[in-house]
């Protein structure tokens, strides 16, 4: 099969992971059996093309769902309080998903600038980051969704609400270093690509003010002591300011940061 082909079976697969409403070891081998097949598909376009995916929407869309897929699965295997909260991670890798499949998939220029082993570890910690928070988003939503007549069917065999705040503001901090090591690593990336290593371009800006975002709800969780269901509230917040950031700023600025330069 060709990385097409794999990449919509994977697909299939990350919707067959709605199983963990009922049968959640089920859910996590679908969910494990599709990023085995997307990390197929990427490997195969990595191959065909030359280069990693990183110079086309589709390409950022198609690393990123497996990224996220990734890192979800591997906490899901290691720790078994995010088993029930599987559902909350669903909307975002169906908004990916359906998105992915509406992109362009021809190939991409891959830039001069884009050559360099700082664009790896860059990425790198950068799906992480987003991984890593998504994971926190999860946990997190479980107090919150609790709060509603369905949420509290959906998670009874859930561990109590405590217990969740406390993983979801684990998994938050080290999302944080991620994303601090992202933005150092893309300062000096910029260093060697552009000659500065911070303008202020709208994404840099974004990136930071995501960043200032997730630092204020790691301050507030210790010192304010929010319910858990306001925590999971800000930490959803902060998730979709990084999505934004991650899939909305870099495609509609006309800084140097646009797609691929």
């Amino acid at each position: 099969m060709d990385d097409g082909q794999l990449l919509r079976g994977a697909l299939g697969l990350y919707a067959g992971t709605a199983a963990g409403l009922r049968w959640p070891r089920l859910a996590g081998a679908t969910l494990t059996a599709a990023v085995a097949l997307h990390t197929a598909a990427l490997a195969g376009r990595w191959q065909a093309h030359g280069h990693g995916p990183f110079t086309t929407m589709h390409e950022i869309l198609s690393s990123n769902l497996w990224s996220l897929a990734l890192v979800f699965a591997v906490a899901w295997w290691t720790v078994r309080e995010l088993r029930p909260a599987l559902v909350n991670a669903l909307p975002v890798w169906a908004v990916l998903g359906a998105w992915l499949l509406m992109a362009n998939p021809a190939p991409g220029h891959f830039p001069p600038t884009y050559a360099t082993p700082l664009l790896y570890l860059h990425t790198l910690v950068g799906k992480l980051f987003l991984g890593l928070l998504l994971v926190a988003v999860a946990l997190g939503g479980v107090p919150l969704l609790r709060r509603s007549g369905r949420g509290t069917g959906v998670f009874a065999a859930a561990p109590d609400d405590r217990r969740l705040d406390e993983l979801a503001h684990r998994f938050s901090a080290f999302a944080f270093v991620a994303q601090t090591l992202m933005l150092i690593v893309g300062a000096v990336w910029a260093q060697d690509a552009w000659g500065r290593y911070w303008a202020w371009d709208p994404l840099e800006s974004w990136a930071f003010v995501t960043w200032l975002a997730l630092a204020a709800t790691l301050h507030g969780r210790v010192t304010l002591r929010p319910s858990p269901a306001l925590h999971g509230a800000w930490l959803a917040g902060v998730f979709v300011l990084a999505f934004l950031t991650f899939f909305g700023v870099p495609f509609v600025s006309t800084a140097p940061h646009k797609g691929a330069v």
